[in-house]
This record gives C-alpha cells, structure tokens and sequence, in this order.
C-alpha cells in the first residue's frame, strides 16, 4: 500500500472515530439532561490502554469529583483485563457504587465497539440516588406500623352506619367465613367480638346485626348475654 494510501486510510479511520465519539457525547447529554444534575454522564477511551487518562468526556463530573483526562475505574480495569484474556464483554448495568465521601451511586457501564468491531467506548453512567436512598428510609419509618393482633388497617367510617358495617365485616374476617357457614359458637364469638369494640352502643344496630347473621333479635340478645360470661 502506497503512503499516499495509508494517509487517505488513517485520515478516514480518524474521521470515523470522531463521528463515533461525536455521537455519543450527543447521547451523554441527552441522559444528562434527561436526568438531571445528580447524574454523571461520561466517555472512556480504552483503545490506547493508558490507565491514568481514559476518560475523554464528561458531564456532571462533581457527583465523582472527576473529569477529562482522569483515570480509569474498577470497572475499565477489568475490562481491559477480559479483553486482555480474549474473554467476552458483558455490558455493566444498575449495579451500586460508593463515593470516597460515602454517597451511593446507580451506575452502568455500557461497553461500544468502533466501526473495526474493536471495543473501544465506555459509557459510563452515574446517579447519585444517596437522598432518595435516604427519603426512602424515612417513608418506611413513618409507614411502618407495630403489628398488633388487636389492630388492623381498616378504613375510616364517614358515620356511624359506616363504623357499624365496617365493625361487622371485621367480625367475619375474625371468624374466616360469611354468616351463613357459621355455626353458633362462632356466631356468638363474632358478636361477642362486636360487643367488646362498642357495636352495640350504636343505634338500631341490634336490627342490622341479627339481620346480618341471620338470627332474632331475642336471639342476638341472648348471644350478647352468653359472650359476657
């Protein structure tokens, strides 16, 4: 090959390798944009192999602390490694990381060939999730709740009707089955369950309570009498 050839070949191949990192800094700023200033976006340069200088673009550099010219991570080493090793590369994605000064990152490394089907990009992508780490922590302290077999979720009456057949439907789950399957002693544990939460001081609800069991209100009483004994 002629040395004119070898120019025109060196010159394409350099153009190609500047379009290929034209196009991924337009990708970093697109995802930094997208999210925000709590993500670092940035572009490593493996095909020179120079640990010390691989990163060639970067955009939010203050989650890392770093910037152009800064050195390979964990990640790139062993990279280079694999490559070394002939071994297959394997994209890095929504793995954690930490920060010298302690914060958490979500990062992926996404590893790209050049147009020779060498690899020869990293694209590595950092978000600092440490605050909503910490938001989450403090939704669980507040939503936690004590577990109690005298509590439950419920739901909050609009009036008194509304207490009484939510008091009764927690009856039935207290017993494991609907009225019409009950036998009297869990008839009677149910209403004893409604007695003790006040049901009864609820007016008429002996009419909806004996109606809902299917029973009679001389009945009903009789129940009340035996679940106080």
């Amino acid at each position: 090959m002629s040395t004119s050839s070898k120019k025109t070949k060196g010159r394409r191949r350099r153009l190609e390798q500047e379009n290929s990192l034209e196009m991924l800094v337009t990708t970093a700023h697109g995802i930094a944009r997208h999210f925000g200033r709590d993500c670092e976006v940035c572009i490593h340069d493996i095909s020179k192999k120079d640990l010390e200088h691989t990163i060639v673009f970067i955009l939010n550099g203050h989650v890392t602390g770093r910037s152009v010219g800064d050195g390979a991570s964990k990640v790139v080493l062993e990279t280079l490694e694999a490559l070394e090793k002939g071994e297959c590369i394997v994209d890095h994605l929504g793995y954690r990381i930490q920060t010298q000064d302690g914060r958490i990152l979500k990062s992926s490394s996404i590893f790209l060939k050049d147009d020779s089907g060498k690899y020869r990009w990293i694209l590595g992508i950092n978000y600092d999730v440490t605050a909503l780490i910490n938001i989450d922590a403090a939704l669980q302290s507040i939503t936690t709740v004590e577990k109690d077999e005298k509590q439950n979720e419920g739901r909050i009456p609009l009036n008194v009707n509304d207490l009484l057949d939510n008091l009764i439907n927690e009856s039935v789950k207290k017993i494991g089955k609907p009225p019409a399957l009950m036998n009297k002693e869990e008839k009677i544990k149910a209403i004893h369950f409604l007695r003790d939460a006040g049901a009864f001081l609820i007016t008429r609800s002996g009419d909806k309570v004996s109606s809902f069991f299917g029973i009679s209100k001389f009945t009903l009483y009789s129940y009340i009498d035996q679940s106080k004994r």
